[in-house]
């Protein structure tokens, strides 16, 4: 360990998060490696070892003969501060090398504030921001994950962009990376070549030409490279690698547990909901891998808790016999099963039971919208009998703690479906009155608030925003609403979300802001913590940007959005006609009822496992 390190590592909060040494890192010999890469998360060490993308990425990329990935985490402030007085240069956990000896250097983007976390583990690495600056091949930066299926915000930072599932892409483009350094390409022949690679979007092949009134009048595709990037998705969720010998960490994270993959995408088609339609179609593993992979967690790791996981794991078919086969091999050893996405019209009493014989923890559930009305709106199909009865049986089977979270400023909302939220509340609360066997134990009921943001590749992708103030309206409404005692609720920062929603719709131009913002303090911006909202304000001012214009504006169907260079699957018309159906309150049935035609299931042949 470098001297200076040890020096400062007293000084600061959480040291374990530096130091590497885990058990079942992995460790290779640097003179029998060709290709060394940097798998930088840009967050703090405890959420991205809870990332099971980067588990799954770190493994995959290490399997590469001649290849070694080490982990960079983002250091908290305190760490940042020593590190930039000490002239210590990030590093990467496993050989403790500065992140500028490495070839290629990989970012995981999930979540848009991270943008200027990105910027300053770039600087702290002593890296040129921008990769027009970076004129030779090495080192290489690019970036996956959710963020990029808008890949223009952070497009001048970037060489290349990966769209979709990494695991087979990245190896692509690791192995023509390998190539076109031992031949001596230059990076201009090596990016032509990878844009040719499904998945990869590179950003310097692509041009935007704006409108007077500031919307996009075209984006132009440069030198041959494809009009539209179609993500790249894993088929075979059976065959395809998954880590059940992972690192264990050295110090407590958000996630500490065992995490087991049951399938990819989801049947439901909740209209808010990116995730539901950039992952599509969906993809399950056999309940024999679940059970395997996860008995093999446990074993590896020494962990006494795993969580079955995706998008909505009830809906998971054979979930009773993953259950069953890996209870067999748990509740001799101690070891419990969780279920965090749980739906109110499918909960199971009997299923819960079992996942949770040896620790009962609280319920959460999401009905996110007040009223059946606005439910419908948004294709949450859950019916408030659906959620009170799912209350009662957990109630009477000894839970007395329910989470109910919702989203403000959905589209055609009104103030009897904001009202709506606290009668919900009201209701679990006379239903544990009614059912629960022990009420000497109180009941903790929180109905938990968040805005409504508008997401790329949604069918609300057109809204707008409500304004701040509007939604602060809408929270003091609800609050005042509220006044049982035993119902708390909490609300989301209105001003994280406005700023979120211009970076989840913003153009490139929004990517100056972006660096403003860093070059004037900003990093770690998903932090309340390190968030300050007058810094992004005077940034989008200094940049010529109206915030508003971006978040607080509705498109038309013929405007041309930035993200419309990528291909998820899924039809543009299919969202802008599930759109007209929210304006009705009709509800689309869910993919295992009905097929709508989305379009995903042409990325695997015409077919799905919903």
């Amino acid at each position: 360990m470098d001297k200076r390190l040890e020096r400062i590592l007293p000084k600061v909060q959480k040291p374990a998060r530096y130091t590497g040494g885990e058990y079942n890192q992995i460790m290779k010999d640097k003179n029998e490696v060709d290709l060394r890469m940097a798998f930088c998360f840009p967050d703090t060490y405890e959420i991205g070892m809870s990332n099971i993308g980067l588990r799954i990425l770190y493994g995959v990329i290490n399997n590469m003969p001649g290849v070694w990935c080490e982990r960079v985490f983002a250091p908290w402030g305190d760490m940042r501060d020593e590190m930039r007085k000490a002239n210590i240069p990030l590093y990467a956990l496993e050989s403790g090398d500065p992140v500028s000896e490495f070839d290629v250097i990989g970012f995981s983007i999930g979540y848009e504030m991270a943008y200027t976390t990105v910027l300053d583990m770039l600087d702290m690495a002593g890296i040129p921001l921008h990769s027009s600056e970076r004129t030779e091949l090495v080192p290489l930066v690019f970036a996956g994950g959710t963020s990029c299926v808008n890949p223009a915000p952070m497009s001048k930072f970037m060489d290349l962009m990966v769209i979709g599932e990494g695991e087979e892409v990245d190896c692509e483009v690791l192995e023509l990376f390998r190539k076109a350094r031992n031949e001596g390409w230059s990076k201009q022949a090596f990016l032509m070549e990878a844009s040719k690679i499904q998945g990869v979007y590179v950003p310097s092949l692509y041009e935007e030409v704006y409108n007077e009134d500031g919307t996009l009048a075209a984006i132009h595709a440069l030198h041959g490279a494809p009009e539209k990037v179609t993500k790249r998705i894993i088929e075979d969720m059976d065959s395809v690698y998954f880590p059940t010998n992972p690192i264990v960490p050295s110090t407590e994270i958000v996630h500490d547990r065992v995490n087991v993959e049951l399938f990819r995408g989801c049947i439901r088609g909740c209209r808010f909901c990116q995730a539901g339609y950039v992952y599509r179609p969906v993809r399950a593993k056999k309940p024999e891998t679940v059970a395997r992979q996860g008995i093999e967690l446990l074993q590896n790791t020494g962990y006494q808790e795993a969580t079955l996981m995706s998008l909505s794991s009830s809906d998971y078919r054979p979930l009773a016999q993953v259950c069953d086969e890996m209870l067999e091999w748990c509740e001799p050893r101690s070891c419990s099963l969780s279920l965090p996405s749980l739906r109110a019209d499918n909960f199971s009493m009997d299923i819960m039971s079992r996942l949770q014989k040896v620790r009962k923890g609280g319920l959460t559930f999401a009905p996110e919208a007040g009223s059946q009305r606005l439910r419908d709106a948004i294709n949450k199909n859950v019916k408030e009998e659906d959620l009170l009865n799912s209350c009662k049986v957990a109630f009477e089977g000894g839970w007395n703690g329910v989470k109910l979270y919702f989203m403000l400023g959905l589209p055609t909302e009104m103030d009897e479906d904001v009202v709506g939220i606290s009668e919900i509340g009201n209701e679990v609360l006379h239903t544990w009155r009614q059912y629960s066997p022990n009420k000497n134990r109180g009941v903790r009921i929180t109905i938990s608030t968040s805005m409504f943001i508008p997401k790329p590749h949604s069918p609300f992708q057109w809204e707008a925003q409500v304004s701040m103030d509007e939604y602060m309206r809408r929270v003091y409404l609800l609050k005042d609403s509220i006044i049982a005692r035993n119902v708390t609720y909490n609300w989301h920062d209105a001003k994280t979300s406005l700023v979120e929603a211009v970076l989840s719709r913003g153009d490139r131009r929004v990517g100056d802001a972006i660096e403003e913002v860093w070059r004037n303090g900003g990093g770690l911006d998903a932090w309340s913590d390190y968030f300050d909202f007058d810094r992004w304000m005077n940034a989008f001012a200094a940049c010529g940007l109206d915030p508003e214009f971006y978040a607080c504006r509705e498109r038309s169907y013929d405007e041309i959005l930035p993200w419309d260079t990528i291909d998820v699957g899924v039809r543009k018309a299919h969202l802008w006609h599930e759109r007209e159906m929210a304006y009705q309150s009709q509800l689309s049935p869910d993919c295992r009822k009905q097929c709508t035609g989305c379009g995903a299931n042409g990325l695997i042949g015409g077919k799905c496992d919903a």
